[in-house]
């Protein structure tokens, strides 16, 4: 999980944290691309070090994606997605181990409520009933103007075919059902994070390096609540000298291991 010698400290600490969990009446996970990275999806921010995909943002601009962006130009908007699209899901992806490790701990008792920053549905894929989609979900897109929601897929396969930007029966818009830079995170779906978040009893802030607000905002909503934050991530995060369990571990590798630990 770690490297030599390190995989018995990073063993016990998950017991411990499994014998929490087990006794915790309300647990609350928060997910980031960490969890997604193994999937194939590469990873939005970093740096390109030659051991896999570049980072998005270091391929593609962020600028095209932005709010203004799509209300001046949706035709060159639709463009630039489908070339974004391409590259996070082009290869074909499916859920991996933390994804199923987070499904088993939801159907098991454990897990009351799952938050995640990710926009692919791979938790949703993996089973997972509880999920909070924090940032939206690019499974669907909705009509700018009557609001209207649909699948995206055969919307997909009109903007390949040209049609640029795609509309709605009612003649508006349609726009990935996602938060798009300059857009504030839905209120429905973050009043409940933050609900989640000072009721539970353990915390899991899982693959998220914990600085894209305000879902950074949540593991620190759930310790001032008094729950108990753990951090399971492979780079360090701001919040790793005040999380009563700093694990830093690939997630595909710690879930389940914590799902073990659980078993026994």
């Amino acid at each position: 999980m770690e490297r030599d010698g390190e995989n018995d400290g990073v063993d016990a600490t998950l017991s411990a944290l499994a014998t929490e969990i087990a006794d915790a009446e309300r647990v609350v996970a928060l997910t980031g691309a960490g969890v997604s990275v193994p999937s194939g999806i590469p990873p939005f921010r970093g740096e390109s070090n030659g051991d896999g995909p570049d980072p998005v943002w270091n391929t593609h601009d962020p600028a095209d994606f932005h709010r203004r962006r799509f209300d001046a130009d949706p035709e060159r908007f639709w463009t630039d997605r489908l070339s974004l699209r391409e590259t996070l899901y082009g290869g074909g992806v499916e859920p991996n181990a933390a994804h199923e490790a987070l499904a088993t701990l939801e159907a098991r008792g454990h897990l009351d409520a799952l938050l995640t920053q990710n926009v692919d549905g791979l938790h949703a894929a993996a089973g997972s009933e509880s999920v909070v989609e924090l940032h939206g979900t690019s499974a669907r897109v909705v009509c700018d103007r009557c609001g209207a929601t649909q699948p995206a897929d055969p919307v997909w396969e009109r903007v390949r075919e040209g049609e640029r930007p795609p509309t709605c029966d009612c003649g508006g818009v349609l726009k990935p059902d996602v938060v798009l830079f300059g857009e504030p995170l839905p209120d429905e779906g973050f009043d409940r994070a933050q609900r989640a978040a000072r009721r539970c009893a353990v915390f899991l802030a899982v693959g998220s390096s914990l600085t894209v607000r305000p879902a950074a905002l949540l593991p620190e909503i759930a310790a001032e609540s008094g729950g108990t934050l753990a951090v399971i991530n492979l780079d360090p995060t701001e919040y790793d000298e005040r999380a009563d369990y700093d694990i830093r571990a690939d997630a595909t590798e710690a879930l389940p291991a914590l799902v073990a630990a659980l078993d026994g």
